[in-house]
Order: C-alpha cells, then structure tokens, then sequence
C-alpha cells in the first residue's frame, strides 16, 4: 500500500479528512522549500503538493504563475525538486508527497528515470495538469511497475463516460476541480461540489479530494463536509508573495493560514 493509501485509511479510520497543501518548490528561493515543507506538516497537513517550476503553466492562474517564475529564477528544475523531497525524507518518512506539474520536463528526463528517481527521492505520487489518461498508458507502465500513484483531474465539465475512464487509471486519490477556469479563481458552489463529487464515487473507490477556490477556514469546512481531502494552493502561494519570502514571516503566515484551515476541516467533520 502507498503511502498516500496508507495515510487516506488511517483518516478514515479516525473520520477525519486530509488537508493538502501546496506550494511551488523553490519559491521565493530554494533554500526554504523544504522547511516550508516540514511547516505546513507540523500545521496539519497530511499530504504535500509540490509544484515542479514550468515556464507555461496554463492551469495556473496569475498568483502560482507568479511563483513558478520566482522559482525559475533561481532555476530550479525537476532534478532540484526531487532533491528537495530527498532532503525532506531525512527527518520525515511519513508524510506522503506529490508532485504537481506539466509533461514535458518528465519526457526530457524519460519516463523509466523519472520513476525510478522520483521513488529513490521519496516521491509517492504525480499528478500532470497536461497528460489526459487517453496519451498516459505509456507513464502508467512505468509508474504502475515501481509503485507510484498517478492522480487525474476532473472537471466541472467531464461527463460521466470520461469520469469512467478516469476512475480506471487514477491511483490514490481523484482530484476534482471545483471551478472552471485557473487556479485561484471563481467562486466555490459547494452543492455543485458535493454532486459532481458523488458522481465521481459512483464510479471510483479510491478517495476524491477537491481544490481550486477554497481560500480559507470556511471554505474548507464546506468542502470537507463532502469530499475525503482539501487542497488549497493559492492562498497559500499569496502568502509567500505578500512576505516578500522573508523565511521567518512565511512560515508564520503559512502556519497560521493552514492551522486555521486545518481546525475548520476538523470542526466540520465531527
């Protein structure tokens, strides 16, 4: 079992939803990625989304695209984010990490590579905004072979024969975005959220965690009340952008941001 499965059942077991956090790996530098990393675990979270640095990242919308050029500015590349994993593995061995990110810097490393790098790295699972399942059997072969989860995306818009198909070569957990559009835009309807997340169950039995829109405390809540795991990205990344990455005031605000999402996630699942 993975560690993201491992992680999901002891959740449920204890009827307690995950909270997953993400931010771009080297922004504002690269040194503070990883104890960034170990902050957000000490303030609840229970799987990390760590975004691979890419100059066209066309689901992103203006905040995370503002970080992916930070972090390209010191050039951080997918083999210094794989480094980072490896650095955080020193002192937790727990935590389940995933990376986010595009296709192509995956196909320059080669699909065998990057598998084998990611799991010697500690890496548990990818989730690739650009590879739609239809063009994946080729990764899932790799992936599959040495045990690391592959997460798909599912929309607003995916009809239920696509949600079939992607419910058969998702491992871990599903990810449905719960707004149209870019990453940290719109506003979250959380009857439509809980619907289309219910359609998702009728044809999956591995978990289904919602991100895009959910910015705070309440949101979340709303969330965690139909979904198995939060993911919020944006809010967080505005953060590194309004502390100028001054170490100590990020992760304070960081800290602060997921304790509170984490205590409303909580509430809200009693």
């Amino acid at each position: 079992m993975s560690r993201i499965a491992t992680r999901f059942t002891a959740l449920q077991q204890n009827n307690r939803k995950a909270l997953i956090p993400y931010v771009t790996a080297g922004d504002p530098r690269p040194d503070i990625t990883v104890s960034l990393m170990h902050a957000m675990v000490k303030a609840g979270a229970d799987i990390l989304e760590l975004g691979v640095p890419f100059s066209d990242p066309m689901a992103e919308g203006p905040v995370i695209q503002r970080a992916m050029e930070r972090a390209l500015q010191h050039h951080v590349s997918l083999r210094d984010v794989l480094a980072m994993v490896a650095e955080f593995r020193q002192q937790d061995n727990d935590t389940p990490v995933l990376l986010m990110g595009y296709l192509n810097p995956i196909e320059v490393m080669g699909y065998a590579r990057f598998a084998k790098a990611a799991v010697k790295a500690g890496v548990d699972g990818v989730l690739i905004v650009d590879l739609p399942p239809e063009e994946a059997e080729e990764l899932l072969v790799e992936l599959d072979e040495i045990g690391l989860d592959i997460i798909f995306l599912v929309s607003p818009t995916t009809d239920e024969k696509r949600i079939q198909k992607i419910a058969k070569v998702s491992r871990g957990f599903i990810y449905y975005v719960s707004l149209k559009g870019v990453t940290g835009a719109g506003h979250l309807d959380t009857d439509e959220v809980a619907e289309r997340v219910n359609c998702i169950k009728a044809y999956s039995k591995i978990p289904v965690g919602v991100g895009f829109g959910i910015k705070d405390a309440e949101s979340a809540a709303r969330v965690a009340r139909v979904a198995d795991a939060v993911v919020v990205g944006s809010a967080l990344v505005k953060k590194v952008e309004e502390t100028g990455g001054v170490a100590d005031k990020l992760e304070a605000a960081i800290t602060t941001l997921l304790t509170d999402i984490r205590a409303g996630i909580d509430a809200a699942t009693i």
